[in-house]
């Protein structure tokens, strides 16, 4: 695509989102996530460079745009919820990862061959011998003038600063001479509106394209509004934010330019500068805008190797060392979440290793409810109150009773696990097991494959002469599900107690 078609796209889903989105952080434009899937299933049904190849990318933008508008108008944001704090963390260190390993050529004065991530960085380290020293000092400038001004003030725009100084420096130096890489000017033409017009046959096989990229745009919007809600006590629902991005997509495509994502790099420079509302990009424009038009030639002289300092400060914002160390001091073997998410997009190509976080995530919650921390329950010496064991006091038992506690959902995940846990507990009784009481607090919800293999377990113990109940069933869908599946009937109409000693009582213990 045309150069400027990035700058139209910026444009239009900054200016879209800043009428129609609800976070003040969120930066909406050209992103490099979605940018390989693009060229991908775009090269497949036409040629780079051919007239039908822009107006199938544009066309495409605009169908993407539609479907994230879908997604918003269905509610769809409880995807966000697929995606655990260790895993945001880890996506985003990946992704910080991907930004300054991508930026090093450009800051050593070197070329390296196109590759994986890890390709990439091999060529980077052999090739530091050949480094040009002066893109070193000019990258390596910028980012310490970036880091000093934010140090020294949010408000202080230490990156325009460095990036201005290395422009002067480039023209007056002559640093292309040097071997310096520089920008260009930029293109100072306008776009032209219209909808991009192609047949039925090309809208059917950009399907899978546009299906594949708006799961990539939902994910990684999830992703950034989770590392900066507009409000983090009340983080709301995105689904608006969903749609506020595919009507971004839907304008930049009408422009003639291709389908936005929220920018987790924009976003955090636009996080760490200090910005509370969406002004700051409305203004990035106009300054885009003025630049393009009285300024374009003044481009040719900002050297790459300046860009690439910025970028790396970028990356930095995004590899959160803080969250990463409460998550490894508190988090348990969580940590792991955050590693494995950040190796995933490391090694593979980001939009794969996204969703195979994505799924680490979900693999990570079946797994907690899949294996709940089922077991007994003693009582509080001198109180009717039963809870769980204290390492600290021993709690009473009541011989031949044992009262039980599931402590989960109560499904197909993890029926047939509570019912061998219950028969465990039950032969490793010091007396005969004649009275099981369930204690369902912690039970919301009953399905058809749980109530099945515990109503079992329930039916074999009262074969062999024990009596069972249920206590502290309180959740009303949870209540309604044990009589809908079963569950309930195999208890009997007095079977299901109010409290554990109520139980206990009716019982006979």
């Amino acid at each position: 695509m045309p150069a400027q078609t990035g700058l139209y796209a910026f444009a239009a889903g900054t200016l879209i989102f800043a009428l129609a989105g609800s976070n003040r952080f969120l930066s909406v434009g050209a992103d490099s996530t979605i940018a390989p899937i693009f060229a991908g299933g775009i090269a497949a049904l036409a040629i780079a460079g051919s007239p039908t190849y822009p107006v199938l990318v544009s066309l495409a933008a605009v169908m993407i745009g539609a479907t994230l508008v879908l997604a918003g108008v269905a509610r769809a944001g409880w995807i966000a919820d697929l995606l655990s704090i260790p895993v945001t963390t880890g996506f985003l260190a990946g992704i910080a990862l991907h930004i300054v390993i991508g930026q090093l050529p450009a800051v050593l004065g070197i070329s390296v061959p196109p590759g994986s991530l890890l390709h990439e960085f091999a060529a980077v380290i052999a090739a530091v011998p050949h480094m040009n020293p002066i893109a070193l000092a000019v990258g390596g400038g910028v980012l310490v003038v970036t880091v000093l001004g934010e140090r020294i003030s949010p408000r202080i725009p230490g990156a325009l600063i460095a990036l201005i100084a290395a422009g002067i420096a480039a023209a007056t130096l002559d640093l292309r001479t040097h071997g310096i890489a520089l920008l260009g000017s930029l293109p100072a033409t306008l776009p032209h509106a219209g909808f991009p017009f192609v047949d039925l046959h090309d809208v059917v096989r950009l399907v899978p394209l546009v299906l594949t990229v708006a799961l990539v745009c939902l994910l990684q919007t999830s992703v950034v509004l989770r590392a900066y809600p507009a409000n983090p006590d009340a983080p709301g629902d995105p689904s608006p934010v969903y749609a506020a991005v595919g009507l971004g997509s839907i304008a930049a495509g009408l422009l003639g330019s291709f389908a936005v994502d929220a920018s987790p790099p924009r976003t955090a420079i636009a996080a760490a500068s200090g910005a509370s509302s969406q002004l700051a990009g409305v203004v990035a424009v106009a300054t885009i805008a003025v630049l393009v038009a009285f300024g374009a030639s003044l481009a040719a002289y900002l050297p790459l190797a300046a860009l690439g300092g910025v970028l790396i400060f970028i990356g930095s914002r995004l590899f959160r060392i803080g969250d990463i160390r409460n998550i490894a001091r508190t988090g348990g073997q969580e940590i792991w979440l955050v590693i494995a998410s950040m190796l995933l997009v490391v090694i593979l190509p980001i939009e794969t290793g996204m969703l195979f976080a994505i799924a680490l995530s979900l693999v990570h919650g079946i797994s907690i409810v899949a294996r709940p921390p089922s077991g007994e329950f003693v009582r509080v010496p001198g109180t009717t109150i039963w809870w769980p064991p204290d390492r600290t006091a021993a709690g009473e038992r009541v011989p031949g009773v044992l009262v039980f506690a599931p402590a989960a959902p109560i499904t197909f995940t993890n029926g047939a696990f509570i019912a061998a846990k219950l028969r465990a507990l039950i032969a490793a009784a010091a007396q005969p097991v004649r009275i099981v009481v369930l204690e369902c607090s912690g039970v919301i919800d009953v399905d058809y494959t749980g109530a099945y293999y515990l109503g079992r377990e329930i039916s074999r113990l009262r074969a062999g002469g024990t009596r069972v109940a249920l206590a502290r069933l309180s959740d009303d869908r949870a209540r309604a599900a044990a009589v809908r599946t079963g569950f309930a009937a195999t208890l009997g109409t007095d079977g299901i107690y109010d409290s554990v000693q109520e139980a206990l009582v009716a019982l006979g213990a």
